[in-house]
């Protein structure tokens, strides 16, 4: 069998890459069933026919979309917890690296947290289990915490929910014209996640 040559092989990932960032752009906008597949063609500049050439589906560009970016997340959660240093000084690198992915790629950050339900089952059922991994390395953390004296909460999985649920929402909100710097606003929601875990801070 002949190998499919270097050159083919770049150009159709380059189209493949084109074709996800333009439904990245068309989900955040229109939502994802306010989106057509002309609408995604378009913006890359390519035929609706196109789209079809090189996935399956709209929902698979969904699909490709919310994994790589549930992944995105779980990655950088895995590397704080991982980290050297206190459950204080861990929690606060993990919420800052949190907050300001959901700040500074908030256009994806939407369809991470928005589109969830017009996955396919399957689909679904996948970034669910990469949810409750990034839950689950974020629950071990604030654990240490609390059995090391460093945290002082009367209940772990609400307090969990707590810190997780403070970045999500920023993708709605924030802008790069407003009030604050994706660095500031990841500075102080690190400092109120501490707060919310009752750190014991010098």
């Amino acid at each position: 069998m002949t190998d499919v040559p270097q050159a083919e092989t770049s150009r159709a990932e380059a189209t493949r890459t084109r074709l996800l960032e333009s439904a990245v752009e068309a989900f955040a906008a229109k939502g994802y069933y306010g989106t057509t597949t002309r609408d995604i063609a378009a913006a890359a500049g390519m035929s609706p026919a196109a789209v079809y050439m090189h996935h399956k589906s709209k929902e698979e560009l969904l699909y490709l979309i919310s994994r790589g970016g549930h992944e995105r997340i779980l990655d950088l959660v895995t590397e704080a917890v991982a980290a050297a240093g206190t459950p204080t000084q861990r929690l606060h690198a993990l919420v800052h690296a949190f907050v300001a992915e959901h700040a500074g790629r908030r256009t994806v950050a939407r369809i991470l947290n928005y589109e969830l339900a017009a996955l396919s089952a399957e689909h679904l059922a996948e970034i669910r289990g990469i949810r409750r991994e990034t839950e689950h390395a974020v629950r071990s953390l604030v654990a240490d915490g609390v059995r090391s004296g460093d945290f002082d909460i009367p209940d772990l999985k609400m307090a969990v929910v707590a810190v997780l649920s403070l970045g999500i929402d920023i993708a709605r909100w924030y802008r790069e014209s407003g009030d604050w710097s994706v660095n500031e606003v990841a500075d102080r929601y690190a400092e109120m996640a501490l707060r919310i875990v009752g750190a014991r801070l010098p």
